[in-house]
């Protein structure tokens, strides 16, 4: 059997392959109060054949929104609805972690359901425009967290973790990649301060890694893993000197004992190794595959010892039953992404498995 499709330690679980269901925004959270639906619950169980589901971004915070219809996992009547999502996944024989995303200064004031201003380590406005109901609209320029803001968002982290625990998660994941909130506290140019969470390396890295202690302490750490992009200019961001800080990061990080490192590549790929030599638990890849998606081949960083797990995307999005396809060499459906955010079931939930084709 190919190593790939063998049982992995996710700290205190077991995944039953390598093969990982990488975050996706799929903006279908129609329930009260952004609450995942039943259709969501069928979209996860589907998937369950994954070694680990990870979710699609799901806000912390009310301020941590930044695009329609995307979940959040603060409020009661968000965790009540995880439950059956959870469950159905659950029944399937599979392992889900909550993807916590923290859109920072990554948003737009439209997209709240009461009147907030998207918050940022500094005052600096993002290129770039954002998706609405009412169409693209330029990024504004974030309110600054200041230091009892900062404490207040470390503190929805850890009781979003919370949540994701009463909701029947086995876990989550701290996206600290993709130009959201943690990331950009790591950059250079989003991060302008000259306080204690910005104006050095240690500075910069602060903020991610106290997120991490506190959820580690609010649910454990062998349950919470962080998913990071160096180097990655998505969402207007600049890393200048990215190797010393990401080597502090994970020095920092590694006491803490915490369930994995998911490492989305960037331009940088021979930096990956350093990473996997630095850090002292499981990593996961989401290798760098410019202008293409995460295919088949894939699997060699795991036969290779590059990386203990592999995380899939679009694959996973059009293919529900992907481990099986990649056991015997696909077919793959090719994913419609004219139907990747928002909609209904179509290009979401209709996406034929190996046994209905």
């Amino acid at each position: 059997m190919s190593r790939a499709f063998e049982p992995v330690t996710i700290g205190r679980h077991t995944a039953g392959s390598r093969v990982v269901m990488a975050p996706m925004t799929r903006s279908r959270a129609y329930g009260p109060g952004t609450s995942p639906t039943e259709l969501m619950a069928t979209y996860y169980a589907q998937r369950a054949g994954a070694g680990l589901i990870i979710t699609e971004g799901i806000q912390p915070s009310a301020v941590g929104q930044g695009y329609p219809d995307t979940p959040g996992l603060h409020t009661a009547e968000q965790v009540a609805a995880w439950r059956p999502v959870t469950t159905a996944v659950h029944d399937r024989g599979g392992l889900i972690f909550a993807q916590l995303m923290h859109t920072g200064r990554i948003g737009h004031p439209s997209v709240y359901e009461r009147e907030l201003t998207p918050v940022g380590p500094s005052p600096v406005k993002a290129a770039g425009t954002v998706f609405t109901r009412d169409g693209s609209k330029e990024f504004v320029t974030p309110r600054p967290l200041d230091r009892a803001g900062v404490a207040q968002t470390i503190d929805a982290f850890a009781a979003a973790a919370r949540n994701a625990v009463a909701a029947g998660f086995d876990g989550v994941e701290l996206h600290g990649a993709n130009g959201y909130l943690l990331h950009q506290f790591l950059s250079t140019n989003a991060n302008q301060r000259d306080d204690e969470w910005g104006g050095s390396v240690a500075g910069r890295i602060r903020l991610t890694v106290e997120v991490a202690r506190a959820v580690a302490d609010a649910i454990g750490a062998d349950r919470v893993g962080l998913r990071i992009s160096p180097a990655n200019p998505y969402n207007d961001i600049v890393e200048e000197g990215h190797r010393e800080t990401y080597l502090a990061l994970l020095g920092a990080l590694n006491p803490l004992g915490l369930a994995y490192l998911h490492v989305a590549e960037g331009p940088d790929t021979e930096f990956t190794g350093h990473l996997r030599q630095r850090w002292q638990g499981p990593l996961i890849l989401n290798p760098y595959t410019p202008g293409a998606y995460t295919g088949p081949e894939a699997l060699k960083l795991v036969e290779t010892g590059a990386a203990d797990l592999v995380s899939f995307g679009a694959l996973f999005l059009a293919n529900p039953d992907l481990p099986d396809r990649l056991r015997t060499g696909g077919p793959f459906n090719v994913p419609d992404y004219r139907k990747a955010y928002g909609g209904d079931h179509r290009g979401y939930a209709d996406y034929p498995t190996l046994i209905q084709e």
